[in-house]
């Protein structure tokens, strides 16, 4: 037997009340573990990225398809993340042919080095905070 969905009144003046959207409100005080964790470099942090900038960080260069087969992703996948990290300096592709056939290469800048390490010791501490309680 169907139940049907009981769904809120308008408010007086018609209409329905506003959606919240967001995270609910934060509480008052937080521990350094949790202001930590918000502090996270967002372009880094994210899976995928994380990934190719890893990768990146153990060979001098990859290509698009060498990446791709590691990570195991799709083409617009990786070229989607890759360019965000291109923006953000942390990446460069060099594209070239190669018997008419086009080559991108990425490699990490410094930049990126930089900010991978600078993310790994924030995790590092992260880690030590949680589990020192």
């Amino acid at each position: 037997m169907a139940r049907a969905a009981k769904r809120a009144a308008p408010e007086a003046g018609g209409a329905a009340p506003a959606k919240r959207r967001g995270p609910a409100a934060a509480p008052a005080t937080r521990n350094d573990a949790t202001q930590s964790a918000v502090d996270l470099d967002r372009v880094i942090h994210e899976r995928v990225r994380l990934a190719i900038v890893s990768a990146l960080a153990g060979a001098p260069s990859l290509t698009f398809n060498e990446l791709k087969s590691l990570l195991e992703i799709t083409d617009g996948n990786l070229s989607v993340h890759a360019r965000k990290l291109e923006d953000a300096g942390f990446v460069a592709c060099d594209k070239t042919f190669v018997d008419r056939v086009p080559r991108s290469e990425y490699r990490l800048t410094a930049a990126g080095r930089k900010a991978l390490d600078a993310y790994l010791q924030h995790m590092e501490a992260l880690i030590q905070r949680v589990r020192e309680g």
